[in-house]
């Protein structure tokens, strides 16, 4: 049920450091937690990374954060032991999980992508286990967080959240002319809950017709697919919605076959095939998820007072393959975004 796999990075002298209230593994340091270059006793601490489900963002963020935290560790010379768990999208998986890193007293734990860190904000809740989120698209709507810049509890992280809007831009950008969306989420998702309104929103006020499809499985969401190519879309919506991104390698041709160009809120859903995919670097805000928790565990940072970090949208991913098949000129995209990246189809990033 549990697969772990433990890291040991670099051993050394800790520049200074007291773990506030999460200090099963931690030495008390000698010196002012902010003096990094102070001599000070031995460290290390084990961290948790429980993702939500395999797909290729969220594999990316896990690959990111443990080469931060091997990198920072060597620098600063602690030792951290990664402790590696995959929900596989099962809550009675995640809720185990989720008591195993509380009974084992880990000193924080980092859950990739809403649904797991909801779980592991309530199986934290009463203790002083730090929990910092990455990939979560609505911080404060889905409840795990007072504020951004003011979290409030134990909890607090990296947000992936989406500029629909901007996403929207491109769509028309490419077509001008389009009649109907389709909308293609799963409504169990809170990372698309927002997005959808903001599409539905833009949509009617352009006077635009919309179709929604949903799903909560593989074959619910390809049937759904289905469904908005029989519905003659012109473009289809999909927010950053990890079930229809599982989905994606199994259903993009579908939408290539009918000349239906995608839009999804991931780079990686272009990398499985889509038309473009509009968001942040995940590889970027993997790092920058391990600093947050080098920061609460080496320096003692809050985590009720550490705001959430949110990346400026800005990168277009587009699949060459895919546009060169429904035949969609994306050239005016250079001037709408902050970099246009192209990629062809493929499970993983390398």
């Amino acid at each position: 049920m549990k697969k772990k796999v433990f890291a040991s990075l670099l051993t050394g002298a800790l520049a200074a450091c007291t773990l506030a209230g999460c200090g099963s593994s931690a030495s008390t340091a000698t010196s002012d937690a902010s003096d990094t270059s102070s001599a000070a006793a031995s460290s290390e601490y084990t961290v948790s990374i429980v993702q939500y489900v395999d797909d290729a963002s969220l594999n990316q963020i896990n690959e990111s954060i443990q080469e931060e935290l091997a990198a920072k560790g060597e620098e600063l010379g602690v030792k951290f032991n990664i402790d590696y768990s995959n929900g596989q999208a099962d809550s009675t998986v995640m809720n185990q999980i989720a008591s195993d890193c509380v009974n084992d007293g880990v000193d924080a734990i980092i859950p990739i992508a809403t649904p797991v860190a909801a779980i592991m904000q309530a199986a934290t809740e009463g203790t002083d286990i730090p929990v910092v989120f990455s990939a979560v698209s609505d911080p404060v709507g889905s409840g795990l967080v007072a504020s951004l810049d003011a979290p409030g509890a134990n909890v607090t992280g990296t947000s992936d959240m989406l500029n629909t809007e901007a996403v929207m831009d491109l769509m028309f950008a490419a077509n001008p002319d389009i009649k109907t969306v389709g909308l293609l989420y799963d409504k169990g998702q809170d990372s698309s809950t927002q997005p959808i309104k903001d599409a539905i929103a833009y949509l009617e006020e352009k006077g635009i017709s919309y179709v929604e499809k949903t799903g909560t499985t593989n074959d619910e969401i390809s049937l759904a697919a289905d469904a908005l190519v029989a519905a003659d879309c012109d473009a289809v919506f999909t927010p950053t919605d990890n079930t229809v991104m599982t989905a994606e390698l199994a259903i993009f041709e579908k939408f290539a076959d009918a000349g239906i160009p995608q839009y999804c809120g991931a780079d990686s859903f272009a990398l499985n095939g889509a038309f473009c995919g509009y968001g942040v670097n995940y590889e970027d805000l993997g790092t920058q998820t391990a600093d947050m928790v080098i920061d609460i565990l080496v320096n003692g940072a809050d985590p009720a007072t550490t705001a959430v970090q949110v990346q400026d949208s800005g990168i277009a991913t587009v699949n060459t393959e895919t546009a060169e098949k429904i035949g969609l000129d994306y050239s005016m995209f250079k001037d709408m975004v902050t970099e246009v990246v192209e990629t062809t189809t493929s499970q993983e990033f390398e």
